[in-house]
């Protein structure tokens, strides 16, 4: 009964090395980058950007160019007469 134990017990431990090491260091990993991404300097950083992006596409006159219009145009007026028949 005394093997059974000692196997059991040597068994367990081996299993939770193994553990520890090949899925629990992926999940410490990828703990600490999304603690990282919630950290407030990060997000006052994305914040910043994206104040910046929206201000110099404020300053231009076209935000699309004439492709991308006629594209939006041909699909905004699809959805809006396929709205009108319901």
């Amino acid at each position: 009964m005394k093997l059974f134990i000692y196997k059991t017990i040597i068994i367990t431990f081996a299993f939770f090395l193994l553990f520890e090491i090949t899925i629990g260091y992926r999940i410490t990993k990828y703990r600490a980058e999304i603690n990282n991404l919630i950290n407030k300097e990060t997000l006052h950083g994305f914040k910043s950007k994206i104040r910046n992006e929206i201000e110099s596409a404020n300053n231009k006159e076209n935000y699309l160019n004439k492709e991308d219009r006629d594209l939006l145009s041909t699909f905004i007026k699809k959805t809006i007469k396929e709205l009108n028949l319901n």
